[in-house]
């Protein structure tokens, strides 16, 4: 037992009239023979064991306590408290990714979304002037004219992609035709009802060039801010009728691409006076 003088040491311990051992974990500090004492330094504090009742002695793995390395079970509670932190960041760690590219989609998404209600907001056509045409006898709208403009701010509009709406006794829808003849770079001296080379149909609108310095109507049928047109529609061929009495209302939407459309509802006078019809 000498050479155990110092260590850490296991001492199971086994009093008499007791059934049950118990076991003593500390530095054995000496031993007295004489006395028949061990005395031992526990976690309990500094004692003395009754040798008698000593039934084995067990050294122990070494840590560092008082310059030697013996055992500690509390260092099961440091790792198992290092696990939990480090899982604690990863889960940080995780939740602040997901919340960073959460909130760039939302800005991407925002910024999208602004641009587009700007877009639909500032872009738009303007109709200045509803004009109509009627026939020989007068007693008929036969023809209109609607003079359109892109509105202030607005986006390039293409009339390519613009659908022309008319309400009158039906629903009737007009669209751009890139047949020859349908567009007009300007009006020709007998007046604008009369500056087309096409015979309009019910299902096509037809354009007449008032001011386009970068001539991208009569190419492409682009109008960009400054640009300013005439649309011309068949209002018999449209309604299949021969055409819009005198009093009678009529309403329609040039919807662009993108951006507001230009609206119009008018009504005809109650006697046509000339074959010119300025419609309010």
């Amino acid at each position: 037992m000498d050479k155990l003088i110092g260590k850490y040491c296991k001492i199971v311990l086994k009093e008499p009239g007791k059934e049950r051992a118990s076991v003593v974990s500390g530095i054995l500090e000496d031993i007295d023979y004489d006395a028949g004492f061990v005395i031992i330094d526990s976690d309990r504090g500094l004692g003395c064991l009754n040798i008698k009742s000593i039934i084995a002695i067990k050294p122990k793995s070494l840590r560092k306590v008082k310059g030697e390395f013996v055992q500690d079970e509390r260092g099961f509670v440091g790792i198992g408290t290092l696990i939990v932190f480090i899982a604690m960041i990863l889960v940080a760690a995780v939740a602040a990714t997901v919340l960073i590219r959460t909130g760039e989609l939302l800005q991407q998404r925002a910024n999208k979304v602004g641009l587009q209600t700007t877009r639909e907001i500032s872009s738009g056509l303007t109709i200045v002037d509803v004009i109509g045409y009627t026939n020989s006898e007068k007693n008929y709208l036969t023809h209109l004219a609607l003079t359109i403009r892109p509105r202030s701010g607005s986006e390039d509009i293409d009339l390519r992609n613009t659908i022309l709406y008319l309400k009158y006794d039906k629903l009737v829808i007009l669209s751009f035709s890139n047949a020859s003849g349908y567009v007009a770079p300007k009006v020709n001296s007998s007046g604008v009802f009369h500056t087309l080379n096409v015979s309009l149909n019910g299902t096509t609108f037809g354009v007449i060039v008032l001011h386009d310095a970068d001539n991208s109507i009569y190419n492409n049928g682009g109008m960009n801010v400054g640009d300013k047109a005439i649309i011309m529609v068949n209002l018999s061929a449209a309604f299949n009728s021969t055409g819009i009495p005198p009093r009678a209302s009529i309403s329609g939407s040039l919807v662009p691409e993108v951006g507001a459309p230009g609206t119009f509802d008018v009504s005809a006078p109650c006697i046509f006076t000339s074959r010119i019809v300025e419609l309010n």
